[in-house]
């Protein structure tokens, strides 16, 4: 059944409104007609299964006809916090992140960043990168869609630290040496919590410094490897988004 996240003003109690793309894409791509149903979602968790009961190219009414639980979030939290990496990278990990079930996305700026980070272009870069999660998250069936915040400074990003209850510092001189935790050790504190906030710290193409990574150990960060391997910079929070959803039990792990 198609899904259809749409905002709170056009979604309530009895009825649900489509407009603009969605309801093009719902009257032209996906040929609804009167009686057929599909789901919708607000994005923040409530969501409903609905029957259309009139339809234009540019508006499609609906009236409720079952709320549903909307309990395919994963328990814990993750935020994937990523380094702005070059071309459209940015774009895959967020497509991807969201499918496998990031809780937001936090860009920043780091030393090594090669892009040139442009604010004049943030606007349109949000709205493009909100779309795709939007996209994502209604091909995956999730119950909400991740937030995207503006691009962070690094010194910004070392002090939000202290707002999570894990934050993992993905560095791969760590995975090269295997001196410090794996990333089961690093999770253990938070085994027993099913509402832990994570965060997820990936650096860019050009890897991070040593003076960052000594930073984030710094403000708390636990500095991790991921395998003896060098990641590319859109394969790592993957990984570990991944790898972290297995230990909370997400993928039938323990």
């Amino acid at each position: 059944m198609q899904r259809y996240f749409v905002p709170a003003s056009q979604f309530d109690e009895t009825t649900v409104t489509l407009l603009g793309d969605d309801a093009h894409h719902a009257a032209r791509v996906m040929r609804m007609r009167s009686g057929d149903s599909f789901i919708v979602s607000d994005g923040a968790g409530r969501e409903a299964i609905a029957k259309a009961t009139s339809i234009a190219t540019d508006c499609i009414e609906a009236d409720i006809v079952e709320k549903l639980a909307g309990d395919r979030e994963p328990a814990w939290q993750i935020t994937i916090a990523q380094s702005l990496p070059k071309g459209d990278k940015m774009e895959l990990i967020i497509q991807k992140g969201t499918e496998i079930g990031a809780y937001s996305f936090v860009p920043f700026e780091s030393e090594r960043m090669i892009v040139q980070y442009d604010a004049k272009k943030e606007a349109k870069r949000l709205e493009r990168w909100q779309k795709i999660a939007k996209e994502a998250a209604e091909q995956a069936h999730r119950s909400r869609i991740p937030a995207i915040a503006k691009p962070a400074s690094w010194k910004q990003l070392v002090g939000s630290i202290g707002e999570y209850d894990l934050v993992l510092f993905c560095y791969e001189e760590e995975g090269r040496s295997g001196s410090g935790p794996g990333l089961r050790d690093a999770v253990r504190p938070i085994a027993a919590r099913p509402d832990a906030h994570v965060l997820v710290i990936v650096g860019p193409e050009g890897g991070f410094t040593d003076s960052e990574a000594a930073d984030a150990r710094s403000a708390g960060a636990v500095v991790v490897g991921l395998g003896k391997r060098i990641l590319r910079t859109e394969t790592a929070g993957l990984v570990a988004l991944a790898a972290l959803l297995y230990e909370s039990g997400e993928m039938g792990g323990n």
